[in-house]
């Protein structure tokens, strides 16, 4: 089920919100570093993490799905948002280079219908890119926040996942080592926290972002035969082999 906008918007007006965002923004930048001339899509909530692309990018625009709402964006300027049914994109195939998938992986009713859909409108050296919640992460257990609402994902799940949508796994970032707390002293120590998280422990991240590129062919699972069959001669009973009396007992007869 989606989060509904309000409720996004709500979150991110917080501080827990603005420290996430900061946070995963400069995950998504180590994906992205150029997006110079591209068309960039951002699917679900994707808002606060597009910003950063406004002036690179050649087009910058926010799909937001029905069952989660809308809402104008940017501030003072002409909107870049569209509500849309996530299955049925309103765009002609291969004509995004860029698609951020924020807040959906876990919301989406029609996962795999969504992962296709994206497919078709992705250039073919086109990038999905995947913020999610981590299962192993505290975030995803505490529901104070929109990660911890909808399904979590493993990286092993989201690889089986985009392999079975015709994705190829490229690279995989982990952050959100900061407790998902409102208290001051644990939100100025973010930095802090994502320092030690990636090296001590990085499996307990609370968001994984995932970058894939298109499976351009279906890989072939027949396999080869180890050997060619021959055909050969069965044996022949002695009834019918020649010299044999109990045939010439029949010819006879």
């Amino acid at each position: 089920m989606w989060t509904d906008v309000v409720d996004l918007q709500d979150f991110y007006g917080t501080r827990l919100g603005a420290v996430a965002a900061h946070v995963i923004r400069g995950n998504i930048r180590d994906h992205w570093r150029d997006v110079r001339g591209k068309t960039v899509l951002g699917l679900g909530y994707t808002t606060p993490y597009l910003t950063q692309f406004e002036d690179e990018a050649d087009r910058v625009m926010a799909f937001m799905p029905a069952s989660q709402g809308v809402c104008h964006w940017p501030k003072g300027g002409p909107g870049k948002t569209s509500l849309v049914d996530e299955t049925m994109l309103p765009l002609p195939d291969y004509s995004v280079d860029r698609v951020l998938l924020v807040h959906g992986l876990e919301s989406s009713e029609y996962l795999r219908d969504m992962l296709r859909e994206i497919w078709r409108v992705l250039t073919g050296d086109g990038r999905l890119l995947i913020v999610t919640p981590n299962r192993r992460g505290i975030w995803a257990r505490i529901d104070k926040t929109p990660f911890g609402w909808g399904h979590p994902f493993s990286r092993s799940q989201i690889a089986q996942l985009l392999d079975d949508t015709l994705f190829v796994p490229m690279s995989t970032k982990r952050s959100l080592y900061v407790p998902p707390s409102q208290r001051a002293t644990i939100l100025q120590a973010a930095p802090a926290w994502e320092r030690i998280g990636r090296r001590f422990f990085p499996t307990f991240a609370g968001v994984l972002t995932v970058e894939a590129g298109k499976q351009l062919y279906i890989p072939s699972t027949r396999k080869r035969a180890s050997g060619i069959r021959r055909p050969g001669l069965a044996n022949v009973p002695n009834v019918f082999q020649k010299d044999s009396p109990l045939r010439e007992a029949i010819e006879e007869g």
